[in-house]
């Protein structure tokens, strides 16, 4: 090991410790927590990420880092390790330590108050919270900009927090790409949706019943409850401590089969991701997925390229049947994937097909754009977002709870993470295209046998953390960089 690096590990431990207390809170706060709790418990968590601030921004550490810039004999890890610490230290010492704690502590009760609003269907509620999180995103982004003396647009700065290296220009291109390609497929699926009847669906499940399935399908594509657990909460989500401690939630509605049902596959995609990072990485700064890109891609993979597949359902669906014998009698396997895989324009981004789901992002992409780059009143949102599902998707939300308020991101303050969830989705083709080329993929799934898919996975993507970038894991895997016209012949293929 390097010896400067050596000095760095103390601090690196000691962030590592308070970064695992916020992430309990955060975990708490949305399954178990006490409706109350959230002001009382804010206080210690601006606390803690006073902690957290320190352990990172500080003389030593900074010292160590110039150090090690220099330094030519750092391994892999190290080297990795390093990239990320230096990154964070350039976004947070900008930023001063009152104001950073008085933001966490404001994202802490921020996620109550729109759990709140949501439930009353009223934006109101939560537009005083949102415009003081995006007051101080604007602050941030002044301090970093100016600290780095760069000449960069507010919201590319946030968007490379998410996804290195693609900017406005980059997803601009790549959104029109993909508007240019998948409007025709929209329009075509809208004319023919009455053809699949899926009312099935939306008949009687009992949430227990749900949950006893959704715990065996998590288990079916390879989720270790000895190393994770499976909770509830208004909005899905997963989170860890480290490759042993994954933790994954889901939502249940007793009139909507596949609504649980693909949350808990697409959770347990980023929850494998995690559990599968190499024991040597897990509990560093770079124990984690590589990029949110790259996550969503894990989580989009199984829940759509997978999961949808008619293969996926064969060794699953007669279990299924069984435990809904009344709701399911007149079902056969046939129409159920025809139905799990009916494109029609819809309002609930979680709940939408795999075809409309990346118009939901762009949706989202423009108006984060309008609030960074052109300054909208923060009131018109709802307005704002309506005529764009509208002029998109041809719906219009009938009340907040279906629109603007559908979303916990913004109430964590995660402005510029949506356009990875389109970026997932497109890395997720690229991958899938592969894996039916090195492997008898469909032969595996009719097995229910995931093992193979996950140790390959595990082999040439998840192990990696972050020691490798996203366009590095892809071009060592299959000799190709990101490219998304997989995606586009992906939903051709599929929806012509």
């Amino acid at each position: 090991m390097n010896t400067t690096f050596e000095q760095l590990i103390p601090w690196l431990e000691k962030a590592y410790a308070l970064k695992s207390a916020l992430i309990l809170f955060e975990w708490d706060n949305e399954t178990e927590a006490p409706q109350e709790a959230s002001e009382q418990t804010a206080k210690a968590i601006e606390l803690l990420s006073t902690a957290y601030y320190e352990a990172i921004i500080n003389p030593d550490v900074k010292k160590l880092l110039k150090q090690l810039a220099k330094e030519k004999d750092l391994s892999v890890k190290e080297a990795a390790i390093v990239k990320d610490i230096q990154k964070q230290y350039d976004s947070m010492e900008p930023i001063p330590p009152k104001e950073y704690e008085a933001y966490q502590g404001l994202t802490a009760r921020a996620s109550s108050i729109w759990a709140r609003a949501k439930k009353a269907d009223d934006y109101s509620l939560f537009a005083p919270t949102l415009k003081e999180i995006i007051e101080y995103q604007k602050k941030f982004i002044h301090y970093r900009l100016k600290a780095g003396k760069k000449k960069m647009k507010s919201y590319d700065l946030l968007l490379n927090d998410f996804e290195e290296g693609f900017t406005m220009k980059e997803l601009d291109h790549f959104f029109e790409t993909l508007k240019d390609n998948i409007l025709p497929l929209v329009q075509k699926a809208a004319e023919n949706k009455d053809k699949i009847n899926k009312d099935y669906n939306y008949r009687t499940y009992p949430v227990e019943l749900q949950k006893q399935f959704n715990h065996r399908l998590a288990e079916h594509v390879g989720f270790n409850f000895k190393k994770g657990v499976m909770k509830e909460s208004a909005h899905p989500f997963t989170t860890n401590l480290h490759n042993k401690d994954v933790r994954i939630t889901t939502n249940y509605d007793e009139h909507n089969l596949e609504s649980a049902i693909f949350s808990t596959i697409h959770e347990s995609g980023h929850a494998l991701y995690e559990m599968h990072i190499d024991d040597d990485l897990t509990m560093t700064p770079v124990g984690e997925g590589t990029s949110m890109g790259m996550h969503e891609s894990q989580s989009r993979l199984f829940e759509n390229n997978l999961g949808r597949s008619r293969a996926f359902w064969v060794p699953l669906f007669k279990e299924l049947k069984e435990l809904y014998p009344n709701s399911l009698k007149d079902v056969d396997l046939d129409q159920f994937i025809l139905g799990i895989n009916k494109s029609a324009p819809s309002l609930i981004r979680t709940e939408s097909d795999e075809l409309t789901y990346s118009l939901h992002i762009l949706i989202r992409y423009e108006i984060e754009k309008m609030i960074f780059e052109e300054n909208i009143d923060i009131d018109r949102l709802p307005e704002i977002w309506n005529k764009k599902y509208e002029e998109y998707l041809g719906v219009t939300p009938e009340k907040d709870s279906e629109g603007i308020l559908q979303d916990i991101h913004w109430a964590g303050g995660s402005f510029g993470y949506f356009p990875s969830y389109a970026l997932g989705n497109a890395i997720a083709a690229q991958i899938h295209a592969h894996l039916k080329k090195v492997m008898p993929l469909e032969t595996y799934l009719e097995q229910g046998n995931f093992q193979p898919i996950n140790e390959y996975l595990k082999d040439h993507v998840h192990r990696f953390g972050k020691t490798k970038t996203t366009n590095e894991i892809l071009t060592d895997m299959m000799g190709e960089a990101f490219n998304p016209q997989y995606y586009i012949d992906y939903l051709k293929e599929k929806f012509e």
